[in-house]
């Protein structure tokens, strides 16, 4: 069974940084691209950023360069995302997702609140 657990999430003042950690279960962790995608309060998903299997390649959604860093660590099944430069706007649910063969996996998410 796939299992996608997201952690780290908080409440941060603006300019503040965090570090969202997913760990994975269930599957062959390195054998699949992993994605972030949030969702604003009152709004829908948004993509943030993807990482390749291998951690070789990122991507990130354009509002997002330079702030977001996604990562992972294939040895603890894990994919990060640090955040920096928070914004109020920034405020969200960050869930972690995997696609696999037509199915798509979400963990519970974690909440991010910029605010002062």
């Amino acid at each position: 069974e796939v299992q996608l657990v997201e952690s780290g999430g908080g409440l941060v003042q603006p300019g503040g940084s965090l570090r969202l950690s997913c760990a994975a279960s269930g599957f062959t962790f390195d054998d699949y691209n992993m994605s972030w995608v949030r969702q604003a309060p009152g709004k829908g998903l948004e993509w943030v950023s993807a990482i390749s299997g291998n951690g070789g390649s990122t991507y990130y959604a354009e509002s997002m360069k330079g702030r977001f860093t996604i990562s992972r660590d294939n040895a603890k099944n894990t994919v990060y995302l640090q955040v920096n430069s928070l914004k109020p706007e920034d405020t969200a649910v960050y869930y972690c997702n995997v696609r696999q063969l037509g199915s798509e996996y979400w963990g519970q998410g974690t909440q991010v609140t910029v605010s002062s």
